[in-house]
């Protein structure tokens, strides 16, 4: 057992104490040249949010220097050093400030507004988000207390948690959409928060000494408000994850009623949107060419209830706009086309194929059956009889290196005639 636990020992390569301390603190101020990194890592990673790029993001992590206001005020807290949580707290406003400007600058500037898929993931916190920044500081932090740093590079690993909702609360103020700014900045104040618990557990664990007398009664004040802090922070986190979940088990359903009630029954659709935040939920469709009654639509939203859809009105669009007419016509003309092509190839391959007589093993028969036939051809040939009388006939038209005797002549005749049962057969001797 003290194998084991001497294995995940973290005194162990542990660095000198004052050498940590030292370069914590001198980490942590926000003026000159590490003012200019940080707009930059922020511009930087605001391209990377506008155009959906996940590796310019984590380029923009690799130079981030916003870790160092918060795991000082890890240490600060761990130390019971208060002008150092003071300074800190400080210089991580003035962060937090020059970040949220440039972003700001940067989307009201961009000419590309929409909201991709990294962006909207930094709106909505939940409680994964908590377990990104804990065990995010918990890398950090461990790798700044080492003598060897090792492969985790600290800034990655806190910016991870910090730049994106950042730059996403900077693109909420440029567009004017408050929801989007207050969600990215509650899941920056998470990330914040947590990432100094997570730094102040290492310091308290690894027995970093105080610089100030703190007594008892005091130390357990502060304790009581990190754990009202956290507490705080997780309930809401805890209730937007359990949102999430729940929004993504109605999707589900919703796809699974599309699937089974109009996809699996030929209905085309060419348009689905659902409105997950509105009261009642909407559910929009279009479709290629069907036109529903009102009763089908009344069967439709009972069906949706039977799928545990509830609370959901079905809107299906059946208006006949220009464009969206004109559309339809074309994706129909080339429909047509394809299929009419489709039609004739398969008719002139069929066509073809009762023309395809001769195969490997007739000519192998031949050979073994008849081997005085030097060559021979066979085909169907159309017989004229009469004025509007037209009739199908094989020929089979062979020549010999001497006559064939008469038996061999019906034998041939015979073995066609019982290869090809359904037809006439015509032997020519050329």
């Amino acid at each position: 057992m003290n194998k084991i636990l001497r294995f995940f020992d973290l005194h162990q390569g542990e660095d000198k104490k004052e050498t940590v301390l030292e370069n914590v603190v001198n980490n942590i101020s926000f003026r000159g040249s590490n003012a200019w990194i940080l707009a930059c890592a922020i511009v930087v990673a605001s391209v990377g949010l506008n155009v959906n790029s996940t590796a310019v993001i984590i380029g923009a992590m690799l130079i981030s220097p916003l870790m160092g206001p918060i795991v000082g005020a890890g240490f600060a807290l761990g130390t019971f050093d208060f002008p150092l949580l003071k300074k800190s707290i400080k210089n991580l406003l003035i962060a937090t400030l020059i970040s949220l400007v440039v972003s700001f600058l940067y989307f009201l500037l961009s000419p590309f507004k929409e909201a991709q898929s990294e962006l909207l993931a930094r709106t909505s916190p939940n409680i994964y988000d908590v377990l990104i920044a804990i065990f995010g500081g918990l890398v950090g932090v461990i790798a700044i207390t080492r003598v060897d740093k090792g492969n985790p590079i600290p800034g990655v690993a806190i910016a991870t948690a910090l730049m994106p909702p950042l730059c996403t609360a900077g693109y909420g103020l440029a567009i004017g959409n408050f929801s989007y700014f207050a969600g990215a900045l509650f899941l920056y104040i998470i990330n914040c928060v947590f990432i100094c618990i997570a730094t102040f557990v290492i310091v308290k664990y690894l027995r970093y000494p105080k610089t100030h007398y703190v007594d008892q009664q005091r130390e357990k004040r502060i304790t009581q408000s990190i754990t009202i802090i956290t507490l705080a922070l997780v309930l809401p986190s805890i209730y937007f994850a359990y949102n999430l979940l729940q929004d993504k088990k109605y999707t589900n359903k919703v796809k699974q009623f599309v699937q089974q009630e109009l996809s699996n029954k030929g209905y085309t659709v060419i348009y689905e949107k659902l409105h997950l935040n509105s009261k009642p939920k909407k559910l929009e469709l279009a479709f290629l060419s069907k036109k529903f009654s009102n009763q089908e639509i009344a069967t439709l939203q009972h069906a949706m209830q039977t799928f545990g859809i509830d609370n959901t009105s079905l809107i299906i669009h059946q208006d006949s706009l220009d464009l969206k007419s004109t559309i339809l016509s074309e994706i129909d003309k080339r429909t047509a086309a394809v299929s009419e092509k489709d039609l004739t190839i398969r008719a002139l391959n069929n066509e073809l194929a009762k023309y395809q007589l001769a195969s490997p093993s007739l000519d192998r028969d031949i050979a073994v059956l008849f081997p005085e036939l030097s060559s021979y051809s066979i085909g169907i040939q159309q017989q004229y009889a009469k004025k509007d009388s037209l009739a199908g006939r094989i020929a089979f038209i062979y020549s010999s290196t001497a006559p064939l005797p008469l038996p061999q002549q019906e034998k041939l005749h015979k073995w066609l005639k019982n290869h090809f049962p359904k037809d006439s057969v015509d032997v020519i001797n050329r």
